[in-house]
């Protein structure tokens, strides 16, 4: 359960507001990263109590509109929580322009008030990608093919945030859109890393509130990208898609790549979803390792320390009524 990964209230708590917005089925997974990821980090900065919110506008259903209700804080109560920072999740798209989506206004808000409300806000992902649309006007842009997979990247700049860190890291994308480099650097912001083969990772925008975003997913668990594999195979066995999917890039070591491709052999003649029982998961789940857990720890470790710093001065979030 997530109570078990972060303590018990305290008034010297940095208190963190998740703002989750992620789909259905993966609503307690994304929880669980965040929380794991945040207690990883092992900083000296006072410890950290995480509270739950997600945008209303976003229909739940099932165990997930049960989880809403008993696990998370009301939305109105956001900006009266005593929040020191955010951490914002991206919401999966149903319109062409994520600023056509019914949830934009309130994340149009929160993208606001994140700006001068809370020390610093992180957004990851399609979260990103909004924050920068609604704030500079950057369109994301379509990618001929799925960023999927374990890239290595270089820190281009120095920063707070990259102190520590080694010059080249791995993070895992898993993403169809990306944001241009240029425009970014452009409307100011600073690129702190980045991948030939995945471009811009983590990126920021320095002013007296700190806004982090991330193309990545530094939060994801080992056997992340496996599973959404497994999920994307599935759906080419039912039909649901017309391509068989590409395996995650930089992932799988050679074993794993020849039962993946063997199977995916199977798949192309044999196109039943009961297949899907003789896919390699198992072979797979011992064999994958996250090799981007170090560097996501250090730099969450950083950005912990930065908000407790920057809260300790007095600039933390103002309560407003």
């Amino acid at each position: 359960m997530l109570a078990r990964a972060t303590p018990a209230p305290s008034t010297s708590a940095l208190n963190i507001g998740l703002v989750n917005n992620m789909p259905d089925a993966a609503l307690e997974a994304t929880e669980q990263q965040f929380a794991a990821l945040l207690a990883d980090a092992d900083t000296d900065a006072p410890p950290v109590l995480l509270k739950l919110y997600s945008l209303p506008e976003i229909a739940r259903e099932g165990a997930a509109a049960e989880r809403i209700a008993t696990h998370y804080r009301p939305w109105s109560a956001l900006w009266n929580d005593g929040l020191d920072a955010l951490i914002v999740t991206g919401a999966e798209p149903k319109t062409p322009r994520l600023d056509g989506e019914t949830y934009w206004p309130s994340l149009a808000q929160l993208i606001d008030r994140a700006r001068h409300d809370v020390v610093s806000s992180i957004w990851s992902c399609l979260a990103a990608h909004a924050a920068v649309l609604h704030l500079d006007g950057i369109e994301r842009r379509r990618l001929a093919d799925k960023c999927f997979g374990v890239h290595q990247h270089e820190v281009t700049h120095d920063h707070p945030l990259t102190d520590g860190t080694p010059p080249t890291q791995a993070a895992p994308h898993s993403r169809w859109n990306e944001l241009p480099r240029d425009a970014l650097e452009r409307c100011g912001y600073r690129v702190l890393t980045a991948a030939p083969t995945a471009g811009v990772n983590l990126f920021v925008k320095d002013a007296d509130r700190l806004l982090v975003f991330w193309q990545g997913h530094p939060e994801y668990e080992d056997r992340t990208l496996l599973k959404e594999y497994q999920r994307d195979v599935l759906r080419y066995l039912r039909g649901e898609r017309e391509t068989y999917p590409g395996e995650p890039a930089g992932y799988f070591d050679a074993p794993v790549r020849d039962a993946m491709a063997a199977f995916r052999e199977r798949a192309l003649i044999t196109r039943d979803a009961r297949l899907i029982r003789e896919f390699p998961f198992e072979m797979a789940t011992a064999r994958v390792r996250n090799t981007w857990r170090g560097p996501a720890r250090a730099i969450y470790r950083n950005w912990l320390r930065w908000v407790a710093d920057r809260r300790s001065t007095g600039k933390s979030i103002k309560t407003i009524s």
